[in-house]
């Protein structure tokens, strides 16, 4: 088995491996690293840090950066320093996520030092090796595959087995809303430049709420959100995965974090892959007495639909990041996201409309130029 040549390696979270240790940025360029190196300085007798280290570990998809620091005592692991910038990001969901992840027994990074109202944390360093990257290196090994999608399985089991109720927020109705809007106005208006009159605002509206409808109808378990190959960290030994970016965790659809993974945005399993890890994910559910409905094809029906909401949000946020943020790496991706969305959307006539007008909006002129130009409207509506 081999992973599709979709499949594109990336900077992880918390780890770029060819970034020299030095960092040539200077402080007063960035009042941030500046503060950040300060409160550092602080505590670099209790934590060993190797301050004249620091350098950037990772570039992120929110204000959020990290910054790697080696240890001045040989031996000693390396630490890595977040800098979330308030009122733009808050430290507290982190904060709050790592403590219920760790109880349940998920590897996430602990929290050494904190200064919440800076916005600054010191963290584990799970090293550079994304579950993107190993998965790649070993793709065409089916052994080392099932073994890491495995272990991201149990991790995620472990956490899905610690849910309750009043925890983290509610992935609710209006959330769930408000991720799928960002398919039409980001995707669909400000990507592809194509505008939709009331009857095509009629159609999606339909779709949303039958998926909407089902979404909420899920079992309700602790929810990651973001449980894909980027966010799983390969560690030594028998530990994996490490599990970042938890911080916008929420209380909500049972399938979603497994559609996450098993559906990647930056990884494509064959069909029969997905499928056959999907049973596993749904036995060892029914072991653990979680609530997954007793027939597997009401489970991936389930599987399925949610996995349409969310690649259809992921439609959206990739093209705002490009358009609103200017971080145009993840347009590579928006093809695979695509063809996930397509594929679902095809095999249910519930959504025979819905592919209908998601391939007028792809048979359109494109809305916009990697230049950065104005996007051209296309010739028509629908």
């Amino acid at each position: 088995m081999r992973a599709s040549p979709h499949s594109r390696a990336r900077a992880p979270r918390f780890g770029v491996a060819s970034i020299e240790p030095q960092s040539t940025q200077r402080d007063g360029d960035d009042p941030r690293l500046a503060e950040l190196r300060n409160w550092l300085a602080a505590l670099a007798p209790a934590h060993a840090l190797a301050l004249e280290t620091i350098r950037p570990a990772s570039n992120d998809a929110s204000f959020r950066r990290y910054f790697r620091i080696d240890a001045a005592r040989a031996g000693e692991p390396s630490r890595v320093a977040m800098d979330a910038p308030p009122p733009m990001e808050d430290c507290r969901p982190f904060v709050h996520a790592a403590g219920v992840l760790r109880d349940a027994g998920v590897r996430v990074p602990r929290v050494l030092a904190a200064d919440l109202g800076r916005g600054f944390l010191l963290l584990d360093d799970f090293g550079s090796t994304t579950y993107l990257q190993r998965l790649q290196e070993c793709a065409g090994d089916d052994a080392q595959v099932d073994a890491l999608m495995r272990d991201a399985c149990e991790a995620l089991l472990r956490m899905q087995a610690a849910s309750r109720a009043g925890v983290f927020p509610d992935y609710d109705r209006a959330l769930l809303a408000r991720e799928l809007e960002l398919y039409p106005q980001w995707y669909v208006e400000r990507h592809r430049g194509v505008a939709l009159d009331a009857d095509a605002r009629a159609t999606l509206d339909s779709a949303f709420e039958r998926l909407l409808a089902n979404n909420l109808a899920q079992p309700r378990v602790f929810v990651h959100r973001d449980w894909h190959s980027r966010n799983l960290m390969a560690l030594a030994g028998d530990r994996n995965p490490g599990v970042l970016d938890f911080q916008d965790a929420v209380y909500g659809p049972l399938t979603y974090d497994l559609v996450s993974m098993l559906r990647d945005a930056y990884i494509e399993w064959p069909e029969e892959r997905q499928i056959d890890w999907a049973v596993r994910y749904w036995r060892a559910a029914r072991a653990r007495s979680l609530p997954v409905a007793a027939d597997f094809g009401e489970f991936y029906r389930d599987f399925e639909w949610m996995g349409l909401q969310r690649h259809l949000k992921v439609l959206g946020i990739f093209a705002r990041l490009y358009h609103r943020d200017g971080k145009d790496r993840y347009l590579a991706d928006l093809p695979l996201v695509l063809s996930y969305a397509l594929r679902t959307a095809r095999r249910y006539r519930e959504f025979d409309a819905l592919v209908l007008l998601m391939e007028r909006v792809e048979a359109a002129q494109a809305g916009s130029q990697r230049d950065g130009s104005p996007a051209r409207r296309a010739g028509y509506t629908f």
